[in-house]
This record gives structure tokens, C-alpha cells and sequence, in this order.
């Protein structure tokens, strides 16, 4: 099997490529699969290499921000200034490690969320069909693949049915190609024309197909250009280029300050290498070069919570727009219910003329020839199959996995079934003409079997299958069925109609019809049960402003009850067709959309338009879909959702998101998620950006009116290590609040809203008014060292203790509101802990040059560090005050 990359695949027969490849039609053992893939690796492309600590180090410690301190210790020392050299150098190293970790933790983050979103392939191990992730195919691997599916390795067709493959990303053709198994082409054939070949990453957009194995991982035609592919795009979203544009305004601002405080100095005659140190430290302080950093693991640890809960976030600017979702665009099966499809009814022979169905379990098992019909064509004319890995589960579509369960309660095994009448042809099933049929050798005879929606089924039978055998069916018979199967749609159930056809030969082009003067066999009916959670997260969703939509391909009978079940629908709604939808306009659909909250009978091309006209009228809509026609939809929401389960490949590729359980609740639950971190970064700006403007007014108040300076250098660079970046990180973290699906959608852009400046602003200002009166007090009782450890003092602390205060702008600090956070309490252990080491530890107290205070200085300083919690908990009082004064 070495010398396999040396064949012409495309110009071998299926045979000799079993002999090469020491496979056959059965596939691989798991034995010898595993065997294979611990020989020749996984099927994966070639990925940049992750970068070393030492390529980290070098990214930390070649920081603007970063050398400039750098250089400021080298400055000091040079001049003498060991204490200064040192403290600076130690906080350049701590400061280095704290962004290293910050790194690591989000590349962690990310290639779990990576690993998590990767693709898996139908194939055959050991005669049995299994779900096995992509990467662990191996040559020799019998695929399936079908309608929707990526291919995900390179394969030589062996079987096809009407199968085309969009093959756009290796060829530039915009046209899907057609296969065709049993070609064997010219060995010089280029790669745009093997029919019989399917490439990794192109996509099924027709029919169904098996092949084997080939090539995988950098073997394949992919990997052969995988060098264009191999740079992985870099982590940036708009949240995060916004802040750091608003970093680059503030570094500006900060310079300019830090120089004006400089010249000021300057001015006064003051000390130059104090002041020179100082200013520089203020010009690190002022420019949160950490903050997108911040975010980004924020943002990166809520997409890790949110997928522990079944959502999956592919593209982090998706967290980002979850807070500011207005609309919820949901499809119903699977979504909304529980995508367990159960037939409960049917209706044969006679039951048409009595208007009534029969319950399964009741049906005449004396007389199964009844029935045989109609449960032979529900299970042979069925691409759904038993899971061997998960009993009681099906792979492929849930609607023909009722039936093959159907086939089960009338004693008939499904597998032994396609064994004994295997398939000899199919037109497969498509949105156009809502049916599929199968063809069989059955007794002898070539049997048709066709399944499908029961109006477009009646106008080509001319006969009805009865209990003394065919007659033609008649008006009165169409009538009583449309009778019965409008009767089954009221009560929510999803009709199948049945028929069957004997052919006088075996169709020869692929393309030939068959459904035509057929015998019409009967109905069954089935329901798939509304989620029990969904009404609440309905209702839930509703109080956060968000308004949910069901958009579904079922009758406007049943979707109606669904709706109505699960409170979506309520008075004063509307309920739109797919044929009302057909005959709006672009501007009578703007003005529908906003009243509707049912779609029925759409087809997936129409939720393009819905999602279209949704976002005209300034809605930010969420969309759920599973096929491939759903992509233009996905990719055009502001938020496209893909199902885990029941979606196609191309689906997912699409999406934003991914539900791993396909339910509802999961995007309710990953719309308040997306709120908790967007809430939870503005509290950490609104944290951080507090304390620059406290060391700023301190010291620009303190130099224009030449005070001897209040904090020293190595004090600011301290309160920003020790004291502000664990908190802030706390705070990262913190719980949603509990009224936080109370509010109305956050407004996309507001993340700088006024209100959170003028709080900065504010508190900022109040905290340097503690700080200089600390200093002020301390210097007067004692000495200019003792007012500037007051004033380090109180500056730390209270930053320290706003950390709680920090978590609600409404509700005091003692109401918990959001329920604990350990993580904050750590944080506050932690900075107490090292600030009590350099104010206690007499080497490090001489190095930041500290001193120890009275029991009288503490209970001072320990009074203006409450100060600023008072202060905020006075304005937040003002704020609740004047709320209940409008009600």
C-alpha cells in the first residue's frame, strides 16, 4: 500500500483499488483502521505551528509599552538608581508572565472550540455504517455521503445515484459536476472532469454516493495547495478592534499628558529622573494595552461556557452580536421539538371512506396485507438507517426513521428488509417535487415504492389500493383523502402519502420518470412533540425584547398548533404561507414581518427574504438551518445557527453557531450568555479606565500645583499589576445578572455609552480626591513618606474594594444579586496578599520606599478606601430613586 500515491485512481477499476488499498466494499476493520491511522497520521492539513515561549517572550517583551520601561530601568540604573532598576525590571518580568499565560490560556480556548467544531464522515467499519470524525479517516475507508455533506476526504466513487458535487474551490467551476461511479476515465484526465472522483472539502449538492478512500490530510488534491491554507487567520473581532482603537486614542491622550506633567515639572525646577520615571509610568498606566486582551479571554472562556451547554460559537464576533439579538428566526422540527418523529396514525382502504385513522398500536395485525403495502414502502423507499453505535437512534432523517420504527411494531426488520428487496434505482427526494421513489425486485417483479407530501402525489396515481385489491381512484376518493389528511394537520401531525407502482423495466437513465400512473396506497401520520423547555424560553426570550419566529415547510394547520402550544404565536399575530409569502412585495413583506410570527409551507429559498426584510427594519435576527439551500440564509443573519445533529456540513460551514442538541432553549441560553459577556467587558473597561484616571488627576493635579509628588513611579506601576489586573480579570467572569433577560437587546456599537464614561469619569476623579487628601493627611501628621504610603495605600484598596462594587451599576453592593463570585473574592486574597508584602516586608517596604503607619494612619486610610464605595453606592441610590420617581 506504499506506492498507492503513485496510481491513477480516476483510471483504475474499483476492483484493483480494493487490491491496492487491501480493502473491499465491506471496509476496514476497526483494528486495522486504527492501525492505518497511527501509520500514516490523521486527515488533517498541515497547521502554522503554534508559537514556543520563547517566540511569547519575545512578543511581550518587544511591546512599545514594554521597552519604554525597559529603557526607563536601564535609565535608572545607569544614574544609580538601583531600587528603582530593580522594582521596574521585576514588574517588566511579572507583567511578562501574566501576558504569557493570558496567551496560552486563549490558544487553549481556542483549539478546544476548534476541536469541538470538527466534522465528522459517514463510514463503513466492519459492515456497519458509523459516524467517526473526519480526521480519522484512513485510506482504504468506505464512505458515504449525500445530499448536503462535505466531502471530507479524497474518494474514488464506487456507487452514485444522480449524485452532483460542488467542486468550485478546486476547479473555479460554479457549477456543480455531475458523478458518475462507473465511469472509468483516461489516465491524462484532468482533475475538472473525473466523474468518478469526489475531492476533500467539495460539497454534495445533489444525490448520494460511497467511495473509498484514497487520499487524506496533505495527500490529498487540497493538501496539495494547503500552503495557501496553512496561516491560520489571527483572532480579531470587533469588539476587539474597537477597543483597541480607543487604546490608541488613549495612548495618545496619555503622552500628551505625561509630557505635559513632564514640562510642568520641568517648570517648578523639579527633579528631572523622578520626573522623567513618573511620567513614563503614567504613559503605561493610562494605555490599557491589556484590555483587548482582557476581552478576548472573556469573550473566549463564554464561548467554552456556552459550549459545555450546547452551543457551539464558531466566529467570535458571533458573542458580540448575541447581546444585541432582537429576533429569533427558528425552524420547528428538531428545534422547537424533539426531533423524534413517532407515526401515531394511519389510514388505509376503508378508513378514507369512514373519515377516520387508525392508532398503530391498534392497527389489524390479523390482516397484514392491509397494511404490508404501505410499511414496505415506508421502509425500503428510506435513506434513514439504524445507528449500530447508539441503540434506538437513527442516522439520517428522523421523519424516515419513524417509519423504519413503524416497520419494527409490524414484526419487520429494516435491515433484513433492503437484503432481501435491495435497491435496484431511486429519483431521490428534492424541495421541488416534495416526493422520492425506490425501485425493487419484489416476488419477480419490478415494485416502485414512492413516498411524499400527499398533494402532489394524488394527481399521478389513477389507482387506490383496497382490501380486495386495485381499483381507479375516483374525485370522491381525493376528496375523502385531502378530507383525512387535513383532519390529521389539525391536530399537529406531520402526513406522508404512500403509493406503488409495477415497472415493466428497470429505468436505464437516471433521469427518467417513473412517477406516474400510480396505485395510491395510503397515509400515516406522525408527530414530533414540542420541546417541554421551549414555551418557557419562549416566554423568557419575549421579556428580553426578543421576538421568536417559526419558520417551517409543514402545513399552516400544523404549524399554527405548534405555535400556539409553545405561546410563539398569540392574538393579535399573523400566520404567513409560503404562497401569501410568493405574492408580497418587497415593502408589503417589510410591513407583514413585523405582526408575523409564523412562516408555514415556506420553502428554504424564502427565508432569505424574511431575513432580508427583517434586517430593513432594523432587526438583528438569529437564524436557525440544517441544508444546504439553508446557506444564503445562515451567512446573511445577523447570527446564523446551524443544527448539530440533523445539519449538512455546508450548513455548518455557514453558520456562526452550532446547537450540538438542536434545541431552542440552547439559543436562549446563548443570547443571554452573549449579554453576560458584553456586560461583563464593560465593567472591566469601566474598572480599569477608573483607576488610570484616578493616577492621572493625582499626579497632573499634584505637578500643576508643584505638591511633592503623592505616589512615585514604581507605586503606579505596582497598583496596575498587583491590584487591577486579577479583579479585573474577577470581573471577566462575574454571573449574569438575574434581570439581565429583563432588559431590552443591547444596542450593537454602545460598548463606550455615555453613561459609562461619565462613571469612569466620576470615580476616577473621586478616588484621586482620597488619594491626595491621604497624602495630604499623612505628610502633615508625619512625614512626605508617610503621606505617600497613605496615599499608595488608599489608592490600591480602594481599587481593591470597588472590584465588588464594580458588579452592578444599580443594585448596592450587599444585595447579591448575581449570585457569588469565588474568582473575585481570590483576586481581592491575592492583590491583599502582595500588597501586604511590600508594606510589611522591610525589604520590599525600602524598596518602594514605604513606611509603616499608625494603628491611627490605617483606620484614615482604610476610612477614604470606603469612601469610594459610598460614593458609588450614593449614585446608584440617586439612580433608583429617581427610576421609582417616573413610575
Amino acid at each position: 500500500m506504499e506506492n498507492h500515491k503513485r496510481l491513477p485512481w480516476h483510471a483504475t477499476e474499483p476492483e484493483a483499488i480494493y487490491k491496492a488499498l487491501h480493502t473491499s466494499e465491506e471496509g476496514l476493520s476497526d483494528a486495522e483502521a486504527a492501525e492505518r491511522l497511527a501509520r500514516f497520521g490523521r486527515n488533517e492539513l498541515r497547521q502554522k505551528p503554534k508559537k514556543t515561549i520563547w517566540q511569547m517572550i519575545k512578543s511581550q517583551i518587544t511591546d512599545p509599552m514594554v521597552l519604554i520601561l525597559i529603557g526607563a530601568a536601564v535609565f535608572s540604573a545607569v544614574l544609580s538608581e538601583w531600587t528603582e532598576a530593580i522594582v521596574i525590571l521585576t514588574i517588566v518580568i511579572i507583567n511578562a508572565v501574566i501576558g504569557i499565560v493570558q496567551e496560552k490560556k486563549a490558544e487553549s480556548s481556542l483549539e478546544a472550540l476548534k476541536q469541538m467544531s470538527a466534522p465528522n464522515a459517514r463510514v463503513l467499519r466492519q459492515r456497519e455504517e458509523s459516524i467517526v470524525p473526519a480526521s480519522e479517516l484512513v485510506v482504504g475507508d468506505i464512505v458515504l455521503i449525500d445530499d448536503g455533506a462535505m466531502v471530507p476526504a479524497d474518494l474514488r466513487l464506487i456507487e452514485s445515484a444522480n449524485l452532483k458535487i460542488q467542486e468550485a474551490s478546486l476547479t473555479g467551476e460554479s457549477v456543480p459536476s455531475e458523478k458518475d461511479a462507473k465511469e472509468i476515465m483516461p489516465q491524462e484526465c484532468v482533475l475538472g472532469d473525473r466523474a468518478n472522483m469526489a475531492y476533500t472539502s467539495s460539497i454534495v449538492t445533489y444525490g448520494h454516493g460511497t467511495g473509498v478512500v484514497v487520499a487524506t490530510g496533505m495527500s490529498t488534491e487540497v493538501g496539495n495547495i494547503a500552503g495557501l491554507l496553512e496561516n491560520q487567520d489571527e483572532l480579531d473581532t470587533p469588539l476587539k478592534r474597537k477597543l483597541n482603537a480607543v487604546g490608541k486614542t488613549l495612548t495618545v491622550v496619555g503622552i500628551i499628558v505625561c509630557a505635559l506633567i513632564f514640562a510642568i515639572g520641568a517648570f517648578y525646577g523639579r527633579p528631572l529622573i523622578p520626573q522623567f520615571l513618573v511620567a513614563i509610568s503614567l504613559a503605561i498606566s493610562i494605555i490599557p494595552e491589556g484590555l483587548p486582551a482582557t476581552a478576548t479571554i472573556v469573550m473566549a472562556l463564554g464561548v467554552q461556557r456556552m459550549a459545555k451547554q450546547n452551543a457551539l460559537i464558531r466566529k467570535l464576533p458571533a458573542v458580540e452580536t448575541l447581546g444585541s439579538a432582537t429576533v429569533i428566526c427558528s425552524d420547528k422540527t428538531g428545534t422547537l421539538t424533539l426531533n423524534q418523529m413517532t407515526v401515531t396514525q394511519i389510514a388505509v382502504n376503508g378508513d378514507f371512506e369512514a373519515g377516520t385513522t387508525t392508532a398503530v398500536e391498534c392497527a389489524d395485525k390479523e390482516h397484514p396485507d392491509v397494511y404490508r403495502e404501505l410499511v414496505y414502502a415506508g421502509a425500503l423507499c428510506n435513506n434513514a438507517s439504524l445507528d449500530p453505535d447508539h441503540k434506538g437512534e437513527i442516522i439520517g432523517d428522523p421523519t424516515e426513521g419513524a417509519l423504519i420504527f413503524l416497520a419494527q411494531k409490524f414484526g419487520i426488520d429494516h435491515e433484513e428488509l433492503e437484503e432481501t428487496y435491495p435497491r435496484l434505482f431511486e429519483q431521490p427526494f428534492d424541495s421541488e417535487r416534495k416526493r422520492m421513489s425506490t425501485v425493487h425486485e419484489i416476488n419477480q417483479k419490478l415494485v416502485s415504492y414512492t413516498k411524499g407530501a400527499v398533494d402532489e402525489m394524488l394527481p399521478l396515481c389513477t389507482g387506490m389500493l383496497t382490501s380486495r385489491g386495485v381499483r381507479p381512484i375516483t374525485q370522491t376518493d381525493i376528496r375523502q383523502i385531502q378530507d383525512m389528511c387535513d383532519s390529521m394537520s389539525q391536530k399537529a401531525l406531520r402526513v406522508l402519502g404512500f403509493a406503488v407502482k409495477t415497472l415493466k423495466h428497470l429505468p436505464e437513465d437516471e433521469e427518467e420518470n417513473i412517477e406516474f400512473d400510480m396505485t395510491f396506497i395510503g397515509v400515516a401520520g406522525m408527530i414530533d412533540p414540542p420541546r417541554k423547555e421551549v414555551a418557557e424560553s419562549v416566554r423568557t426570550c419575549r421579556n428580553a425584547g426578543i421576538r421568536t419566529i417559526m419558520i417551517t415547510g409543514d402545513h399552516k394547520v400544523t404549524a399554527l398548533a405548534i405555535a400556539k402550544e409553545l405561546s410563539i404565536w398569540q392574538n393579535g399575530d399573523t400566520v404567513i404561507s409560503g404562497e401569501d409569502l410568493s405574492a408580497m412585495s418587497e415593502e408589503e413583506l417589510d410591513q407583514a414581518v413585523e405582526h408575523a410570527t409564523v412562516f408555514a409551507r415556506v420553502s428554504p429559498a424564502d427565508k432569505l427574504r424574511i431575513i432580508q426584510s427583517l434586517k430593513r427594519n432594523g432587526e438583528v435576527a438569529a437564524m436557525t438551518g440544517d441544508g444546504v439551500n439553508d446557506s444564503p440564509a445562515l451567512k446573511a443573519a445577523d447570527i446564523g445557527v446551524a443544527m448539530g445533529r440533523t445539519g449538512t456540513d455546508v450548513a455548518k460551514e455557514a453558520s456562526d453557531m452550532i446547537l450540538l442538541d438542536d434545541s431552542f432553549t440552547t439559543i436562549a441560553y446563548a443570547i443571554k450568555e452573549g449579554r453576560r459577556v458584553y456586560r461583563n467587558i464593560q465593567k472591566v473597561i469601566q474598572f480599569l479606565l477608573a483607576g488610570n484616571i484616578a493616577e492621572i488627576t493625582t499626579l497632573f493635579l499634584a505637578t500643576l500645583f508643584n505638591w511633592e509628588a503623592p505616589l512615585l513611579a514604581v507605586h503606579i506601576l505596582w497598583v496596575n499589576l498587583a491590584t487591577a489586573t486579577l479583579p479585573a480579570l474577577a470581573l471577566g467572569v462575574d454571573p449574569a445578572s438575574k434581570n439581565i433577560m429583563k432588559h431590552k437587546p443591547v444596542k450593537a456599537g454602545t460598548l463606550f455609552e455615555r453613561d459609562l464614561i461619565a462613571r469612569v469619569i466620576r470615580q476616577g476623579i473621586f478616588v484621586a480626591a482620597m488619594t491626595i487628601a491621604a497624602y495630604f493627611i499623612g505628610a502633615d501628621q508625619s512625614s512626605h513618606t508617610t503621606g505617600q504610603t497613605m496615599a499608595f495605600s488608599v489608592l490600591a484598596i480602594s481599587q481593591m474594594l470597588r472590584a465588588f462594587n464594580q458588579r452592578s451599576n444599580t443594585e448596592p453592593i450587599w444585595v447579591r444579586a448575581e449570585g457569588p463570585n469565588p474568582w473575585l473574592v481570590v483576586s481581592f486574597l491575592v492583590s491583599a496578599g502582595l500588597m501586604a508584602c511590600i508594606l510589611f516586608i522591610p525589604s520590599l517596604q525600602s524598596a518602594f520606599r514605604l513606611t509603616y503607619l499608625t494603628g491611627t494612619q490605617w483606620l484614615t486610610v482604610m476610612g477614604l478606601s470606603i469612601l469610594s464605595i459610598v460614593q458609588m453606592e450614593a449614585v446608584k441610590w440617586v439612580k433608583r430613586a429617581r427610576k421609582r420617581e417616573k413610575r
